[in-house]
């Protein structure tokens, strides 16, 4: 190509980048066929990715959305972090202030080795709060998912006044929602040998982090592999299993607690949206229905797909959550 073509190529390139609807030439070599592609604009995604240092560990976070508008914090489950609301975030972020953390060793947060921290539902819910605290945030609405539960729980038990609402999405409160799947796990808590322990390192593995994405979803096909792909790279880190494996032996902890925050439930009404994915086997259905006892502001929602909810039903889930958090009181 000579000179004079190249830089008519370049101009066509730049023009095409900075257009809106383009019109895409099939071949290259023959300009005079092509299609029209409407090139759609994103989603806003004015995120920013920040961290804060708490007890000199460097807790990262999500934050996007005007500080001054109410606040929703983003609570992830095991074994993912504020990546699983990457695209949930945005459709949030026009209405509220949004705060997605990292819990120490998940995710861009520090991960101490398990000899020298403590790997405790208590410990990472005193950080949370800690972080909403250095945020200068009062009230707060809290969506809790899988680990994020018994964060968001422990948290709500020692300042219940301070959350508005909540979203509720396969994050577990009562003994019913404990089945089977939890039976090797239970028999840790039980005798918290290195054998039990060793048992339980199957869950750390690829093929099992690729089924809490994929197992129950109505087209698995369609679940970006991104999403184990990134999981897998951090949970391989050297010394992260054993970080996994406190968390394993301390979500045994939280049953104790339940009764204490159903309680809660029941005295404060937090208003609450729930929306639970019905083919999980980690946390099934029947630890949905028991909310319906203690929660009288209740809205509730069965969806037809798996653990993670948000990567088939993301769209759905925020047009809810807006609505719901848009006609809460402050």
């Amino acid at each position: 190509m000579n000179k004079t073509l190249e830089t008519i190529a370049g101009a066509s390139v730049l023009a095409m980048a900075f257009a809106g609807p383009m019109m895409v030439p099939v071949n290259p070599l023959a300009a005079s066929t092509s299609v029209p592609v409407q090139v759609t604009s994103q989603i806003n995604t004015n995120v920013q990715y920040r961290h804060e240092t708490i007890e000199g560990i460097k807790i990262a976070y999500r934050e996007a959305g005007d500080p001054t508008k109410p606040t929703i914090l983003l609570l992830h489950g095991f074994p993912t972090s504020s990546h699983m609301f990457r695209n949930l975030i945005p459709r949030l972020s026009k209405k509220f202030h949004v705060i997605a953390p990292d819990y120490p060793g998940f995710g861009a947060s520090d991960m101490p080795l398990a000899k020298d921290f403590e790997y405790s539902f208590e410990k990472i819910a005193g950080m949370m709060t800690t972080l909403l605290n250095r945020k200068k945030v009062g009230k707060y609405s809290v969506y809790l998912m899988d680990y994020g539960a018994p964060v968001g729980y422990r948290m709500f038990a020692k300042d219940p006044e301070r959350v508005s609402g909540f979203i509720i999405q396969n994050g577990n409160a009562y003994e019913e929602g404990l089945q089977k799947f939890w039976q090797p796990i239970k028999a840790y808590w039980a005798n918290p040998s290195k054998e039990n322990g060793d048992k339980l390192r199957g869950f750390l593995k690829m093929g099992a982090t690729k089924w809490q994405f994929t197992h129950g979803t109505q087209k698995p096909e369609n679940i970006n592999p991104d999403n184990y792909w990134h999981v897998q790279y951090l949970l391989d880190r050297p010394g992260n299993q054993e970080v996994q494996l406190e968390l394993f032996l301390d979500y045994g902890t939280n049953l104790a607690e339940y009764p204490k925050w159903q309680a809660l439930f029941r005295k404060y009404q937090v208003p609450t949206l729930l929306m639970w994915g019905k083919n999980d086997q980690i946390f099934p259905e029947a630890g949905a229905h028991p909310y319906k006892k203690d929660l009288k502001n209740l809205e509730f929602h069965i969806l037809d797909t798996g653990h993670f909810a948000l990567e088939e039903f993301g769209v759905q889930i925020a047009s809810r959550m807006n609505n719901f958090l848009g006609n809460l009181k402050r």
